[in-house]
């Protein structure tokens, strides 16, 4: 009995492969078909889009943020102060950042102010001595005029006793006496004369020091003022001030230290004049230009945030050329290395002002080189 049920029930290697059996082989079928469809077209986008953008740009994440960054330092010697700033602290250009004391530089500016009135009374008794002097000329043309009246009286009356000494109406004391006046009076004359033109070379001398030029013009009152202007300028030097916009970095002064001329205090960091250093592989500049558009990311915001700039030129040399010790490849060792040249590139003040960037970090830079022939 059993044995004829077991010849009667119909065996799966007789009939096929059950229904479920054949269903689960059709879908894994279908599966693998529309995977290899999805496969081939993501190939041929990645084939279309690399045949479109192939050689279009140049990219690298060996990029960093760098800026100009003005260093603070004092022109004159002294002790500090006060310190007006904390560092990360953020400043406009014209803020007082560090006081120096200023004692001595006002001692100075009263000295050049005091040498300053010195000169210009000094100046103003020239113009008085000019008047002075002027009436001093008049009284030696007085002189003159009677000394000459006294020759002339001198010289008629030796001529009168000359005419008379021959028929003996004039002794001869008389015409003595008469030629001692005449002498006399030419000699007051000369006397007269020459006291004028010392009048006149004094006054001339004078009026070197004060004519064509005004008070303030003077010369002696000019180099015054000069000195006094150096002072001041001393004293305004007291008062360190930001040279830019920016953000206080590597602060190293406080209260009391002695700082030297041309000590570095700190440095200020212009957060809105900041610019990229790209390092692009040689084998990527044959067609990088001045002036090319610059699409880059920061790791600081990620690629959420985009930056854009203009390429403003290429370094002159590579970073291995540039280096303290240069590579020497005349060694039989060499092996050559793909060199690297920094690439300039300006960011927007408007894009900086809404995302800030920091001196050193890290950004992925695109240069567009579609336009370049």
């Amino acid at each position: 009995m059993s044995d004829t049920a077991t010849l009667a029930k119909p065996s799966v290697a007789q009939f096929g492969a059950a229904p479920g059996v054949v269903a689960a082989r059709a879908r894994r079928r279908r599966l693998l078909i529309w995977l290899a469809v999805v496969v081939s077209a993501g190939v041929l986008s990645f084939g279309v889009w690399w045949l479109l953008t192939s050689g279009k740009a140049v990219e690298t994440d060996n990029a960093y943020v760098g800026g100009d960054v003005p260093q603070v330092t004092p022109l004159i010697a002294g002790p500090v102060a006060r310190v007006l700033v904390r560092e990360t602290q953020s400043v406009k250009a014209g803020a007082p950042l560090v006081i120096l004391d200023d004692a001595d530089a006002k001692i100075a500016v009263e000295q050049a102010q005091a040498a300053l009135g010195q000169a210009e009374r000094k100046v103003r008794a020239y113009e008085a001595s000019d008047v002075a002097l002027a009436g001093q000329l008049g009284a030696r043309d007085a002189d003159i005029a009677r000394a000459k009246s006294d020759l002339d009286r001198a010289g008629t009356d030796l001529e009168r006793r000359q005419a008379l000494s021959a028929s003996g109406a004039v002794s001869g004391d008389e015409l003595t006496n008469a030629r001692n006046r005449f002498a006399e009076a030419q000699a007051a004359l000369a006397q007269a004369k020459a006291s004028r033109a010392a009048a006149v070379g004094s006054r001339e001398a004078n009026r070197v020091l004060i004519s064509g030029v005004s008070l303030e013009h003077n010369p002696e009152v000019a180099a015054a003022q000069a000195r006094l202007d150096a002072a001041e300028l001393m004293l305004d030097r007291t008062v360190l001030r930001a040279p830019v916009d920016g953000i206080i970095s590597k602060k190293q002064v406080e209260v009391g230290q002695q700082v030297a001329v041309g000590a570095p205090l700190m440095a200020i960091v212009p957060a809105d004049q900041l610019f990229v250093d790209a390092n692009f592989k040689e084998v990527q500049l044959a067609k990088v230009r001045p002036g090319q558009p610059v699409t880059l990311t920061s790791d600081l915001y990620g690629k959420s945030v985009t930056f854009h700039g203009k390429v403003r030129g290429l370094s002159g040399g590579t970073g291995s050329a540039f280096s303290l010790i240069p590579a020497q490849n005349a060694s039989g060792n060499w092996i050559k290395v793909v060199q690297r040249l920094p690439v300039r590139i300006d960011l927007d003040p408007k894009e900086l002002a809404q995302h800030p960037l920091r001196i050193g970090l890290s950004m992925k830079a695109s240069v567009d080189i579609s336009g370049s022939h």
